[in-house]
C-alpha cells in the first residue's frame, strides 16, 4: 500500500455528500428568490438570469478545457451557481451585452485566474458584480419598479431603491414600508426584493447542513449593532440591499470563508459592521459586496491567527 497522502483541492467539506451535491442545493436554495424575481419582474428577470448561468458555464468550459488544458467539470453545479448569483446581484434591466461582460470576468478573472474551484481568494460572482458597477454605473443603478411593466425588459419603468431614497434624503426611515421590504414590492437587483425568500434558502441550507449559522447570524448582528449605535433603523438596514442575500449565499462560500466557527464569526461581524460604515458614510448607498471581498482578502490572515485544536493536542496520556 502507497504510503503518499493526497489531498484533494479545496473546499473540505465534513460532510457525508460530495461538492457537487452540495453546489447544486444551493442552487436549490436560491429558487423562492429567483421566484420573487419573475413575479415582481417579469421578463427582464428571466432574460438576465438565463444569459448570466450559461454564460458562467461556457466561459468555464471554454477556458478549462483550450487554455488550461484540463478536463471540464460544469456538472458539479460551481459553475451554475456562479451565474445564478451572479444574476440575483444585477438589475432586471441589465443588456445582455453587460451580463455577458460580467459572467467573463466573474470566471475568467474571478475563478479560472486562481486555478479554478477552490483556489480562488475571492467571491467570483461579487468579483463580476463590483467590476459592472464600477465600469457601467450607468446601466447598474437602473432599477425597475416591482410589479409595473413585467413584459418589458430594458425599457420598463425605474425608480430609486430603498438605500438611495435614504441615502440622498429623498425620505425619511419613518416612512419606510417594512411590509414591502419583508416581501419583496421594492426596487433593487434580482435577489433584494423578499426577504422571506431569501430566509426560506437560508433554512433548507441550514436543514440539509450545507452551511451552519455563523457567518449569516453574526453579519446580521454586527450590522445590527452598528446600525443601533449609529442612531438608524437596524430592521430596515436588514432588509434592505444585498445584505440578506450576501450574508446567506455569498459570504458563506466555503473557499473564500474562515475555517473554524470562531473565524467564522470574527469574519462575520466585521462583514456586517464594514456594510453599514459603507451604507452610513461611504459614497454608495450599498456596501455588502465590498464589505465581504474586503473579508475575503482577510481570510487567510483569519485562518492563520485562529486555528483549530490540532488533534491529540489535549487529554494526551501519560506514557509510565
Amino acid at each position: 500500500m502507497s504510503k503518499i497522502l493526497t489531498v484533494s483541492l479545496p473546499p473540505h467539506i465534513h460532510a457525508p455528500g460530495s461538492v457537487a451535491a452540495c453546489m447544486w442545493r444551493v442552487n436549490l436554495a436560491l429558487l423562492p428568490a429567483f421566484g420573487c424575481a419573475l413575479y415582481f419582474f417579469g421578463l427582464g428577470a428571466a432574460i438576465v438570469t438565463v444569459v448570466s448561468v450559461l454564460c458562467c458555464i461556457f466561459f468555464e468550459y471554454a477556458i478549462t478545457r483550450w487554455m488550461l488544458g484540463r478536463t471540464p467539470h460544469i456538472a458539479d453545479g460551481s459553475a451554475a451557481l456562479t451565474g445564478f448569483l451572479l444574476a440575483l446581484n444585477l438589475p432586471s434591466t441589465l443588456p445582455v451585452w453587460t451580463v455577458i461582460i460580467g459572467a467573463f470576468v466573474a470566471i475568467g478573472i474571478g475563478k479560472m485566474a486562481f486555478g479554478g474551484l477552490g483556489c480562488n481568494i475571492f467571491n467570483p460572482a461579487l468579483v463580476g458584480r463590483v467590476f459592472l458597477l464600477l465600469s457601467f454605473p450607468v446601466q447598474m443603478t437602473n432599477w425597475q419598479l416591482p410589479g409595473v411593466d413585467r413584459l418589458a425588459y430594458t425599457d420598463a419603468a425605474t425608480g430609486a431603491t430603498t438605500l438611495q431614497l435614504l441615502k440622498s434624503g429623498a425620505v425619511e426611515a419613518s416612512d419606510i414600508d417594512l411590509w414591502n421590504l419583508t416581501f419583496g414590492a421594492i426596487g433593487g437587483s434580482l435577489g433584494e426584493v423578499s426577504a422571506v425568500a431569501i430566509l426560506i434558502g437560508f433554512i433548507f441550507l441550514l436543514v440539509t447542513k450545507v452551511i451552519t449559522w455563523h457567518i449569516p447570524v453574526s453579519i446580521f448582528v454586527g450590522a445590527t449593532l452598528l446600525s443601533f449605535l449609529a442612531g438608524i433603523n437596524p430592521v430596515i438596514e436588514l432588509l434592505s440591499g444585498g445584505l440578506l442575500l450576501g450574508a446567506v449565499f455569498m459570504a458563506t462560500d466555503y473557499v473564500t470563508s474562515p475555517m473554524t466557527g470562531k473565524g467564522m464569526i470574527i469574519y462575520g461581524l466585521l462583514i456586517g459592521t464594514i456594510t453599514i460604515i459603507i451604507r452610513c458614510w461611504g459614497a454608495y448607498p450599498e456596501g455588502m459586496s465590498f464589505a465581504i471581498l474586503i473579508m475575503n482578502g482577510f481570510t487567510p490572515l483569519i485562518n492563520r491567527c485562529v486555528k483549530p485544536k490540532r488533534f491529540g493536542a489535549a487529554g494526551r496520556a501519560v506514557s509510565a
